[in-house]
């Protein structure tokens, strides 16, 4: 890891690993349009600043994330590289399953089935994967300060997301907080 980070567009850049993100994020824009916004949080979901300023700042994380994973070469044939695609691919496993999961759920219903059997938020341990293994494939410690960053962000939107869900789905969800933890091997 170098202190001054690389700039410089490639082919073989971080986006190959960050494309997954984005593409989520326009197929359910696109293709499934009530899939959509069950994802995306209504407007009353954030009620207060403070809400408001996270679910910005998150926003604000995966944009910059984004754009600087175009500018970020991998370490190609290092083992930073094999290390980070080893962290890469259960995060894209995860990501993928929990989408599909997320799809097939009807949606007056919290999405109880397949991966969230396990976890209440694996798009959201996805996520942090997908974030730390562009951090380590490339070796940038700005990649992986962009993680970190994440991960101070993430119980302030779960709690926002739950608050949420206990009030769209009452019981069913409250039902499941008991019999789910939030994070998979944490227990409740």
């Amino acid at each position: 890891m170098s202190l001054i980070p690389a700039f410089e567009v490639g082919i073989w850049n971080a986006w190959i690993l960050m494309i997954f993100l984005v593409l989520q994020t326009l197929a359910a824009r696109l293709i499934a349009k009530d899939l959509y916004q069950k994802m995306d949080h209504p407007p009353d979901m954030t009620t207060n600043e403070t809400d408001k300023k996270i679910s910005t700042m998150a926003t604000l994380l995966w944009f910059l994330a984004t754009l600087y994973s175009v500018f970020l070469p991998l370490k190609l044939g290092t083992a930073w590289l094999y290390f980070g695609l080893a962290i890469f691919l259960p995060g894209l496993i995860v990501i993928v399953v929990a989408s599909l999961n997320f799809a097939a759920a009807p949606l007056d219903k919290p999405v109880t089935q397949g991966i969230y059997r396990y976890s209440r938020h694996p798009m959201y341990l996805a996520i942090f994967l997908i974030y730390f293994s562009a951090g380590i494939a490339s070796a940038s410690w700005v990649f992986l300060l962009f993680s970190i960053a994440w991960l101070v962000l993430l119980p302030f939107a779960v709690v926002t997301e739950e608050r949420y869900c206990l009030e769209k789905y009452g019981d069913a969800y409250r039902g499941y907080m008991n019999r789910t933890p939030r994070w998979v091997g944490v227990p409740r």
